[in-house]
């Protein structure tokens, strides 16, 4: 006959892993949804990261140059200018003087051997608005001698010190 003491632990065992299954069964189906949840969560946020840097990329191109619909790139056509110079009766000194540039600059824009910076595309698009009155006030407000800016021109000696010429 089998010992009273071992079939009594064996039963005890028994209930005890019955009664610990009914216990961990909902933990272990919490358990399962949670990690199913943190995989969805993972992926979600992987297509996010993958989307921000597509977006990133596109604000990049857009940064470097690539105007959007918001802001017009200006560009410069040479027989615009010569046309807006025309039109305002202005002289290529004159333009060059409401540009701040040189005559020499002028030239070469209207005869295509340069293209002006983007700066002074602006400033040439800012013209265009102007009528003649108007050109030809802002032009005797930059001759004016208070107005105008001391530029410091480079001397072409080399490592000699710049003479004055005797008037």
């Amino acid at each position: 006959m089998p010992n009273i003491a071992t079939l009594l632990k064996s039963e005890i065992s028994r209930l005890s892993r019955r009664e610990i299954r009914k216990e961990v069964l909902p933990l272990r189906k919490a358990a399962a949804t949670q990690r199913r949840e943190i995989a969805a969560l993972k992926r979600t946020v992987a297509a996010l990261d993958r989307r921000a840097k597509s977006l990133a990329k596109v604000a990049t191109r857009q940064d470097s140059g690539i105007t959007t619909s918001d802001e017009r790139q200006t560009r410069f056509v040479a027989k615009g200018l010569v046309s807006l110079r025309k039109r305002l009766d202005l002289s290529a000194a004159d333009v060059a003087r409401l540009l701040s540039v040189s005559m020499q600059s002028v030239y070469n824009w209207e005869h295509k051997k340069t293209s002006p910076r983007k700066e002074q595309v602006a400033a040439i698009a800012a013209l265009r608005s102007l009528g003649k009155k108007e050109a030809r006030q802002r032009l005797e407000a930059a001759s004016r001698p208070e107005h105008r800016k001391a530029v410091k021109r480079k001397s072409r000696s080399r490592g000699r010190t710049p003479t004055r010429r005797a008037s």
